[in-house]
């Protein structure tokens, strides 16, 4: 396994205290120059579908359930691991300093046509909707909302947007 980075968010000013821990399951999923990802209104921003790992559940197991409910993805193919990334940032709930999470990237393939999504009521809330996109156009994008400090940035965007990069430098055809 390759760690791509380590982020610390510019509002944490320690690692030390009460340390609420996560693991996620991110896919990268590719048809030529465009990716499957989320568009997400109240944060104005693009990312990689996934989310967290339950207690007990195996990686793939959750990012192909992750894919098939955020995306309406189907017949995943989990085809290697792209790398991960350490991140730790404020959290919010008060018996907890901060968050440590590592996200795991993987490779995947799926059906060409899409099912319905089945967002949790707090992703549908948000207006998050599954969306085929140049990758290039994505990384436009979230680089223009950090540039302008959007009110209602999300914390992931940093992460989101590194990755969009590496997977334009790196997985893309010129």
């Amino acid at each position: 396994m390759k760690l791509l980075k380590e982020l610390i968010h510019p509002e944490l000013s320690s690692r030390n205290g009460r340390v609420f821990r996560r693991h996620a399951a991110r896919g990268i999923v590719l048809r030529d120059d465009r990716m499957l990802l989320l568009f997400t209104e109240r944060y104005n921003d693009f990312s990689l579908p996934g989310g967290g790992i339950d207690e007990g559940e195996d990686i793939v197991v959750a990012l192909k359930r992750e894919l098939e409910e955020e995306t309406g993805a189907r017949d995943v193919q989990v085809k290697e691991h792209y790398g991960f990334i350490e991140e730790y940032r404020p959290y919010w709930k008060p018996q907890f300093d901060l968050m440590h999470m590592t996200s795991h990237f993987f490779m995947c393939d799926v059906a060409p046509k899409l099912a319905d999504a089945r967002m949790e009521s707090y992703e549908v809330a948000n207006g998050m909707k599954p969306i085929w996109v140049p990758v290039s156009e994505a990384v436009s994008h979230n680089r223009q909302v950090m540039a302008r400090q959007e009110g209602t940035m999300g914390q992931s965007i940093q992460r989101e947007t590194f990755m969009l990069e590496k997977i334009a430098d790196e997985l893309v055809p010129a």
